[in-house]
């Protein structure tokens, strides 16, 4: 997808980012999406800004994510599979004890680094199981960057 900015003077850039996003939230630019085919290409306005700054990364999206904006209350155990928990990463089981649920991995990343430090990995998979003791979440995390379970 190729992203336009054509601001109120008329001149055009390509790509965009969130200060874009402010500048066409107050009428300094618009944006457009060229959506590429294989004989020709359709340009279209983005005319929804609070929903493209959402799917973009740049406003906090709760419904897609699953991630309230708190102080997120954990819980982490070493998963039952790990082999080697001296290595770099390690996989591990969390629990969300605040009631959030994990949608998106990448935004919990972002909660975790800033909230406890955590360096999650974002390649290999991620997965989610339910039990007695509610529904857990397992992933990578850099062993160094976790403090002791709970």
């Amino acid at each position: 997808m190729c992203y336009i900015e054509v601001t109120a003077d008329g001149s055009v850039s390509q790509g965009v980012d969130a200060a874009a996003y402010q500048r066409a939230l107050t009428g300094q630019s618009r944006l457009f999406a060229v959506w590429p085919g294989s004989y020709r290409s359709d340009l279209f306005a983005i005319d929804d800004l609070d929903q493209f700054a959402r799917g973009m990364g740049w406003v906090h999206d709760e419904a897609s994510t699953g991630l309230a904006e708190h102080e997120h209350q954990v819980r982490w155990r070493l998963s039952e599979s790990e082999r080697n928990p001296t290595a770099s990463y390690i996989s591990v089981r969390v629990w969300l004890d605040c009631g959030c649920m994990l949608r998106d991995l990448n935004e919990f990343a972002k909660h975790m680094r800033s909230q406890q430090g955590w360096d999650i990995a974002m390649t290999g998979g991620w997965g989610s199981s339910s039990d007695r003791d509610g529904t857990s979440y397992s992933m990578r995390v850099r062993r160094k960057s976790l403090s002791q379970p709970r």
